[in-house]
């Protein structure tokens, strides 16, 4: 099989014959730009959790607030890492209906959302989106195609939604994480969610070994500690680290809903 070409998506041919995450993550959401390989995965999947489509509505609606509550903070920069193909708005739709002049780069190693980014995200007038398609364990990489639309010298949130899982190795992980926090400008912020190895541990191992069977990237769930690890030396927003519905929810009802991932998001301290 030949290597996707990194620079221009629209040269690479998908490969139907093995399951990818982003498109294993679109059938779980209801979308049609997935294969029976993706799908067959996704089934056996959602046997280990049933929940997972709800599971899966409160991301996208922990994904809504994030946004508001950045821009609330002044963010009017955002470095999507690992964007995949979300269900709901975008995160540059979502931001710039706050805040026309904020400015978006996708990244992800995936042709196939690259390709879909590129012909459907259409920034404000005032704002602005970028693309890269790269390996995130590149990050010098990404990070000087990033800079092409945003500036590190001033605050950029950082969202790794549907990432860290992705990146089994702990070191590769932490690694990744630990030169993305020296990135940041003070007063930025992280995002984090991740699958979790210890809110539903029977069904967290059954799932991820159905997904590392089938799926083309492996994938490491990880506890309530090791995700606290990512966040060393920020600042936790309030409620800190918690299971995806509890994150400021709109209600209690949405509270309660099913999850098996923690979330975060923590500020970069400024000086002094």
């Amino acid at each position: 099989m030949t290597a996707p070409d990194l620079q221009n998506p629209d040269n690479h041919e998908f490969d139907a014959r093995v399951a990818y995450s982003a498109r294993v993550n679109n059938f779980w959401q209801g979308g049609k730009d997935n294969f029976a390989v993706d799908r067959a995965a996704g089934r056996l999947a959602l046997e280990a959790f049933p929940q997972l489509p709800v599971a899966l509505r409160a991301g996208v609606a922990f994904r809504e607030r994030a946004v508001r509550f950045l821009v609330g903070e002044g963010i009017r920069q955002f470095l999507d890492l690992g964007c995949g193909m979300p269900a709901g708005d975008p995160v540059h739709a979502l931001a710039q209906a706050a805040a026309p002049d904020s400015r978006v780069v996708y990244v992800d190693h995936d042709p196939m959302v690259i390709r879909h980014a590129r012909a459907l995200y259409e920034s404000s007038p005032t704002g602005a989106c970028g693309f890269v398609l790269a390996d995130v364990l590149d990050h010098e990489h990404v990070f000087a195609e990033a800079e092409k639309t945003v500036d590190f010298g001033e605050p950029v949130a950082v969202l790794m939604g549907s990432l860290l899982h992705l990146i089994p190795a702990d070191e590769d992980a932490y690694r990744l994480v630990s030169a993305v926090r020296s990135l940041m400008a003070a007063g930025s912020f992280l995002l984090i969610v991740h699958p979790s190895s210890d809110i539903r541990p029977q069904a967290s191992r059954l799932m991820e070994a159905r997904l590392n069977d089938l799926v083309a990237q492996k994938r490491s769930y990880r506890d309530r500690a090791q995700v606290s690890r990512f966040f060393t030396g920020l600042d936790l927003a309030p409620p800190g680290i918690v299971g995806v519905p509890a994150w400021r929810p709109d209600s209690e009802f949405a509270a309660a809903a099913p999850t098996m991932a923690w979330c975060g998001i923590a500020r970069k301290p400024l000086p002094g």
